[in-house]
C-alpha cells in the first residue's frame, strides 16, 4: 500500500485533527473524575473500559490477528502504558503548563528522530513551522504561569521521549503494512488496561464505587470516545501518513483543550493565547503543506 497522499489534505490528516480535539476534551475530563477517585483507579477504569468496548466491536468484524499485531499491540501496549502514567502523575509535581510545553516538544523531536532513521531530512522551512507552532503553544498556556522546574517536569520530559520513540516505532512498522488498526488498538489498550487494573485493583475499585451518574458519563465519554475511537483513528492515520505530520497535527490538542475550556469550562482566554492559537493551526497548516511536497516528490 502506498503511503503517498493523493490530496493535500487527506482523510488521515483529518482523522488525526478528530483524535487531537478529542484529546484535547480529555483535560477537563480528567479534571473533573480526578476531584472524585485517584488517578491511578481513574487510568484503570478507563482502559479496562476502552478494551471492553474494543473487543466488543472486534466480535462484530471479526478480523484474524496476525502474529505480529499480538507482537506490536503487547509491545506497544507497555510504553503506551509508561508515557501515559509518567504524564499523568508528573502533574502532581508541575503546572499544566511546564507539562504542556514540554510535551509539545515531540513536534520537533518526532520529525528529527523520523528524518534520521529515514535519511531523508524534512525541508528546513517545516522545522521553522514547527518552532512557529512551539512558539504558539508557548504564547496559548502561559496563561497559567510558568513555575519553577522540579521532578515533575523531569518525568514529563521522559514521557515526551518515550513518545517521540513510541509514534516513529509505530509508523515506520504499520505503514504499507496489512496490519488492522482495530486489532492492533485493541491489543494495545487491553494490555495497558491489564496492567494498571492489577497494579491496584483496589483503587480501582475504591475509585468506582464513589463515581456518581455524571462521573459515569464523563468515563465512558473518556473510554470510548477519547481511548477506544481515538487510538483506532489515531493508529489507522499513521498508516496513511507519516510520523513527522502526524505529530504536526495532533500538536494542536492544546489548543482544541483550550477551546473547549473557553467554550465549556468558562475559562478566559487573553489576547495572547488567541494569538498563539492562531499561530498553531497557521504553522501546522504550513508544516503539513511541506511535508506533503517532500513526501510526494
Amino acid at each position: 500500500m502506498s503511503t503517498k497522499p493523493s490530496m493535500r489534505f487527506s482523510a488521515g490528516d483529518f482523522m488525526l485533527l478528530v483524535v487531537a480535539g478529542f484529546w484535547g476534551a480529555t483535560y477537563l475530563v480528567v479534571k473533573d473524575l480526578g476531584n472524585a477517585g485517584s488517578i491511578g483507579g481513574m487510568m484503570a477504569i478507563r482502559f479496562v473500559i476502552a478494551a471492553a468496548a474494543l473487543w466488543l466491536y472486534w466480535l462484530y468484524k471479526r478480523d484474524r490477528f496476525q502474529k505480529q499485531e499480538w507482537i506490536m499491540g503487547i509491545a506497544f501496549g507497555i510504553s503506551q502504558t509508561v508515557v501515559l502514567n509518567l504524564e499523568a502523575y508528573s502533574v502532581h509535581f508541575t503546572s499544566a503548563t511546564n507539562g504542556g510545553l514540554i510535551i509539545a516538544l515531540a513536534i520537533i523531536t518526532v520529525p528529527i528522530l523520523e528524518s534520521a532513521w529515514r535519511k531523508n531530512w524534512l525541508p528546513y522551512k517545516f522545522f521553522i513551522a514547527t518552532s512557529v507552532a512551539l512558539i504558539g503553544l508557548f504564547m496559548l498556556i502561559m496563561g497559567n504561569g510558568f513555575v519553577e522546574p522540579n521532578i515533575g517536569d523531569l518525568l514529563m520530559f521522559i514521557a515526551m521521549i518515550l513518545r517521540t520513540f513510541h509514534f516513529v516505532i509505530l509508523g515506520r512498522l504499520t505503514q504499507g503494512k496489512s496490519y488492522s488498526p482495530v486489532n492492533l488498538t485493541t491489543v494495545m489498550v487491553s494490555t495497558s488496561g491489564l496492567i494498571m487494573f492489577l497494579y491496584n485493583p483496589a483503587d480501582a475499585f475504591n475509585t468506582a464505587a464513589n463515581y456518581n451518574a455524571g462521573n459515569w458519563t464523563s468515563m465512558l465519554f473518556l473510554a470510548l470516545l477519547c481511548t477506544s475511537f481515538a487510538f483506532i483513528g489515531m493508529n489507522w492515520a499513521v498508516k496513511h501518513t507519516s510520523a513527522s505530520r502526524a505529530s504536526l497535527l495532533l500538536g494542536t490538542e492544546p489548543v482544541w483543550a483550550t477551546i473547549l475550556a473557553v467554550t465549556i469550562g468558562s475559562e478566559l482566554i487573553g489576547p495572547f493565547g488567541a494569538i498563539g492559537a492562531v499561530m498553531v493551526i497557521g504553522a501546522t497548516y504550513w508544516g503539513q503543506s511541506i511535508e506533503t511536497k517532500h513526501r510526494t516528490k
